[in-house]
């Protein structure tokens, strides 16, 4: 691989970056430096995967056009052919410079930092709005643009509610036995069952038109670096794609600004949505819908569980107490989180 970039000097070591739940990534040291492999991975690894080329050379570019209105990227290094991707068999690899950073969640911003994150997602998505293709004008080997999306039934989380409390109430292998971890998932899923049944009738309509607006798809604290007080670098651009922009706001805040209890510290979401609707030019009602929107989502969503019960995968759990409770949280002080978003 490094036998590509004749500038970046000789190996020394190759160490994995194990932060982060799905990325495949190494930090090489070099006679010249420290770099960041990037494997991206494609469809045999995971069900919503980047991999394909033209996929991630369009990132590649992105990132390089961002860089140049600075906004704080990593855009990777150009091999001797001038190509940013390296198809090894048949994976893709890319080399980034490396950027020493710490990650910060939103305890541990204050109120000034937290309108600085603001601005800076408003930011990206009028720079993106710059550097991307205007909607219907797709870049050469990109698809059209995804139509409107609508929300999940009731009906279908009612049915997966039911598999994975079959599951948790212990359907399972004998060399498994029942945990506490088990215990909550059934305490919640009864839970959340009821609350859907309660506020089935609050299902958001189906948008009328397609989604506007490119997003960086996946920011959240693990994918922003830090040094000192100031964001210096947003990484993992592989979600890069067109949704609704405002929404992209609301889940990053859900992420950043969700307390162990499930609890969303509502002063700091206030602040960073303030910033957000400035930088961005998006109005109060704009972001209330996407407030909507995401609740829903949330009230639906079970995928730490699915990871678990489904796929045997277990390296979400310790986010599951949090992630569940919000939910519950968030229907109960649902007018609260609108207004610290929408005013």
């Amino acid at each position: 691989m490094l036998r590509r970039y004749p500038d970046v000097g000789e190996p020394l070591a190759c160490e994995p970056i194990t932060k982060g739940l799905l990325n495949h990534g190494y930090r090489v040291s070099t006679t010249r430096g420290s770099y960041f492999l990037k494997h991206h991975l494609d469809k045999k690894h995971i069900d919503d995967a980047t991999g394909e080329r033209a996929t991630i050379v369009r990132q590649h570019r992105a990132t390089q056009r961002l860089a140049s209105l600075g906004v704080p990227v990593v855009p990777p290094l150009t091999d001797a052919e001038g190509t940013t991707v390296t198809v090894i068999g048949d994976r893709c690899y890319a080399l980034h410079p490396w950027v020493d950073g710490l990650h910060r969640v939103g305890s541990q911003l204050t109120p000034h930092q937290s309108r600085r994150l603001g601005t800076l997602l408003g930011a990206v998505h009028t720079a993106l709005e710059q550097v991307m293709p205007a909607d219907g004008e797709p870049e050469p080997s990109d698809g059209p643009l995804p139509a409107g999306y609508g929300s999940p039934h009731a009906a279908d989380t009612f049915a997966l509610i039911d598999e994975l409390l079959a599951v948790a109430r212990g359907q399972r292998p004998r060399d498994s036995p029942r945990d506490a971890f088990d215990e909550l998932a059934v305490h919640r899923l009864v839970e959340r069952r009821a609350l859907l049944e309660r506020h089935a009738h609050r299902r958001p309509p189906t948008p009328d038109g397609p989604a506007t607006g490119w997003v960086h798809g996946d920011f959240h604290p693990l994918n922003l670096l830090y040094r000192g007080a100031d964001p210096v670098a947003i990484v993992d651009w592989d979600r890069l794609g067109v949704q609704p922009r405002a929404e992209e706001a609301v889940r990053a805040a859900a992420i950043f600004f969700v307390q162990p209890g499930g609890e969303l510290d509502l002063a700091k979401v206030r602040a960073y949505a303030r910033a957000y609707r400035r930088a961005a030019g998006a109005a109060g009602a704009e972001l209330a819908a996407a407030v909507h929107r995401v609740w829903w989502e949330r009230l639906n969503d079970f995928w730490i569980l699915r990871w678990r019960y489904r796929l045997d995968d277990r390296r979400a759990d310790p986010q599951f107490p949090a992630v569940s409770a919000l939910a519950v949280w968030w229907t109960r002080e649902y007018e609260a989180v609108c207004a610290a978003f929408a005013e």
